[in-house]
């Protein structure tokens, strides 16, 4: 039997998952996902600052973040949150069109030049599950087709995530 587009097995080859478990309760995690003010100083890899950081966390409230590389590159996520379960449950979408063109061209060197955006609208769940005053966070990124996971992990997605996630537990152990 032919697989369809959305079958699970489909949509596990075009996620990329990472988790790691962190030494604070998961009302503080999630917090640092949903202020901005805490969200500037983690996310990103390491060197990385957003100088914009907007968040309207309900459900369809908007988001804007722009991160700046230590070279001076802006890198604008927007999207809009789809469901917000307090301390538990994140669902928004992911709009990275307002890369520099250079970063369109690694992730899909063979995109037509009329196409600002080489990735699409991805959609980011992101969980927080309470492990006896610890929280274990899993941040699942589904991509539109596995070409374009594949270019993301091969450009540094894992690493900056890691980076992103040390850069969130120091900040909660500094709360």
């Amino acid at each position: 039997m032919p697989s369809s587009e959305n079958s699970t097995d489909d949509r596990a080859a075009r996620e990329f998952v990472i988790s790691r478990v962190f030494d604070a309760p998961r009302a503080l995690v999630f917090q640092a996902w949903i202020d901005p003010r805490q969200m500037t100083h983690w996310w990103g890899p390491r060197d990385f600052t957003n100088p914009i950081c907007e968040l309207d966390a309900r459900p369809g409230g908007a988001y804007r973040i722009v991160m700046r590389s230590p070279d001076g590159h802006e890198y604008p996520i927007r999207g809009v949150f789809l469901e917000v379960v307090a301390s538990e449950r994140l669902v928004m979408t992911m709009d990275v069109s307002g890369h520099p063109p250079e970063w369109h061209d690694l992730v899909n060197p063979n995109r037509a030049r009329r196409e600002d955006d080489a990735v699409g609208q991805m959609v980011q769940t992101v969980t927080f599950e309470d492990l006896r005053g610890k929280t274990k966070l899993t941040v699942r990124t589904l991509f539109n087709s596995v070409a374009i996971r594949d270019a993301m992990v091969a450009l540094g997605m894992t690493e900056g995530w890691s980076q992103s996630l040390d850069r969130l537990s120091d900040l909660l152990a500094r709360a």
